[in-house]
């Protein structure tokens, strides 16, 4: 997410080259994009079998936003209200297989043409988590076989996350997500460059008000430290933002 900032550095602003520079288009073939019903419940984003496409199925813009440039939807500032009140079903094809990554690419340049969205990015200095290898050691297995199109981590029986082929970037995302109630992002000073398969148990946070189960499991602090070898260090860092400047409905068809 950048190199550590000083304090006398403030704020920079960082000029968008995804979503908008599209120097080198990658788009997908052909994609229908429709207002949900409403009062749906749940909801899901994957791509398609083979690397064909992407779906989307009652899921709000500035979630979509998030998923495409991992980004916590904390972290996306400005935009209209509706980037989290209307919801999409969003159905996307290339003619041609595709890997994830070029697959997100395709998201994002869809995203650029169809509801015009344009943003910038701003990085300040702020707390953050810093993702470190505990000085136990790193206990996650390295996953060798390449990508795949699947979700990277997916949730078992018991509060049990499985996490194949997890790049540190995801990992990072995915853990801020955990820390619903904590403004901090999680930003990687691991060093890592592989991808990593791994189990992890831990108790959920809940509201105050909701009654706490699963007290004999660890918070998600210790269990990255016990059972994968990581450690979340609260210090300053780089905080990044995504600043919408400019969003439209998309036209149905």
């Amino acid at each position: 997410m950048g190199s550590v900032l000083t304090a006398a550095v403030g704020l920079m602003l960082v000029p968008l080259v995804r979503g908008q520079d599209n120097t080198a288009r990658t788009v997908f073939d052909v994609a229908s994009i429709r207002l949900s019903q409403p009062d749906l419940r749940g909801g899901s984003i994957k791509p398609l079998p083979g690397g064909s496409g992407y779906t989307a199925q009652n899921i709000p813009v500035k979630l979509m936003i998030s998923l495409m440039y991992k980004v916590p939807m904390r972290q996306i500032e400005g935009g209209p209200d509706w980037l989290n009140t209307d919801n999409y079903d969003i159905e996307a094809r290339t003619d041609h297989p595709s890997n994830i990554d070029d697959l997100h690419t395709m998201f994002e340049n869809l995203l650029a043409d169809r509801f015009r969205l344009k943003f910038h990015k701003e990085i300040k200095e702020g707390p953050v988590y810093a993702l470190v290898v505990d000085k136990s050691g790193l206990k996650m297995k390295i996953d060798g076989t390449g990508q795949d199109l699947k979700i990277p981590i997916n949730y078992g029986k018991e509060n049990e996350a499985i996490g194949t082929r997890v790049p540190m970037r995801y990992l990072c995302w995915w853990i801020g997500q955990q820390l619903r109630r904590d403004d901090r992002p999680v930003i990687d000073e691991t060093g890592l460059k592989d991808s990593y398969d791994f189990t992890l148990r831990f108790a959920p946070e809940v509201p105050p008000d909701v009654p706490k189960e699963n007290l004999d499991l660890p918070s998600i602090f210790d269990g990255l430290r016990d059972q994968l070898g990581l450690r979340l260090v609260a210090k300053n860092g780089p905080v990044e933002s995504y600043v919408i400047d400019h969003i439209e409905r998309p036209s149905e068809n």
